[in-house]
């Protein structure tokens, strides 16, 4: 049965019980990406906001060559054969989105991320690049990134599209990737993205990739947003998650498992203060799936901890709380 871009997008971040057919500078910092409109360099157009993004019309997928149309961030095709239920789909990934001039006209250009599932078991991600003109969104250029790629972060920097990704290795399994990588293009005067980097850093991922970055719980799952109060945050320290869980603070000892990404959470110790009955339910929910944690990954920026707890299998959204995103209420 052929596989749907929505569980294809996550197959390198949820246990593999869940996708049998499967096997974001320099260092190791997380980049943050704003979800806000931002004003253009100069002129008088507004940058697109992500609503209008998310229903505009985009080309360039090795699958789908012709314009499509999304609608509230998808589109989705006729069946792969007749009478069936599998159909190929493009969607537009999280809420990613970065802005800058590309083609030195003055004017800002809109990077996204797009998806593309055509029946198999890979998910080919593009950039995409937007320009707005006399209130026309124009999809400029779409450029390949690869397969199954986990984007750490995004930035526009001296014209270029930089992005910081996870991504498979030359001895890497397609679900467990472990090669964190910077790639880049440029605007050819053609309106094409020509590639101007694809390097990998030295290091390899692992739990030490996060930092000392501090992230604030974002989601419960795919389709659950996690309340903005009580603060959940989540860091990695010397062996350990540690953080405030809503109430109290806590620890939970952490190992890295044979493949990347791979992890065991050990059980969770909290200091024993009282809170109001809301906050406690946040915080027992809270560790109770952080404790059914055995993956570690990066969605549109986000961190991703995905659980298996009583049979359902899920995956937690994090902020970056350093980033503007985290702070959009």
């Amino acid at each position: 049965m052929k596989q749907s871009v929505f569980a294809a997008l996550f197959a390198g971040l949820l246990i593999t019980v869940m996708f049998s057919h499967a096997c974001q500078p320099a260092g190791d910092e997380i980049q943050s990406v704003s979800t806000e409109p931002a004003a253009v360099s100069s002129g008088n157009e507004a940058s697109p906001t992500l609503d209008e993004l998310k229903n505009a019309t985009y080309s360039g997928f090795d699958a789908q060559p012709g314009p499509i149309t999304l609608t509230d961030g998808v589109w989705t095709g006729e069946p792969f054969d007749e009478g069936g239920v599998a159909k190929p789909e493009v969607r537009f990934v999280g809420d990613f989105k970065v802005t800058g001039d590309l083609n030195g006209d003055g004017y800002d250009e809109v990077i996204v991320l797009l998806a593309e599932n055509s029946g198999g078991s890979g998910t080919y991600f593009y950039v995409a690049v937007i320009g707005n003109k006399g209130g026309q969104l124009e999809n400029i250029a779409t450029q390949f990134v690869g397969d199954r790629v986990q984007l750490r972060g995004g930035r526009v920097e001296d014209g270029k599209v930089l992005l910081d990704v996870l991504r498979a290795g030359p001895s890497d399994a397609g679900c467990c990737p472990g090669e964190l990588a910077t790639v880049g293009w440029e605007l050819s005067p053609e309106s094409e993205l020509r590639e101007v980097v694809n390097q990998p850093e030295s290091s390899r991922f692992s739990l030490e990739t996060l930092g000392d970055a501090e992230w604030v719980l974002a989601a419960w799952a795919f389709d659950e947003p996690a309340p903005a109060e009580p603060r959940v945050t989540l860091s990695f320290k010397d062996g350990s998650f540690v953080g405030k869980s809503g109430c109290n603070s806590y620890f939970a000892s952490v190992e890295q498992g044979e493949m990347p990404g791979d992890i065991s959470v050990g059980p969770a110790g909290a200091t024993r203060m009282a809170c109001p009955e809301p906050e406690m339910d946040v915080e027992s929910r809270y560790l109770q799936q952080l404790g059914s944690v055995s993956r570690v990954g990066f969605v549109a920026t986000q961190l991703a901890l995905s659980y298996e707890k009583d049979g359902v299998l899920g995956v937690m959204l994090f902020d970056d709380s350093g980033s503007d995103a985290a702070k959009i209420p």
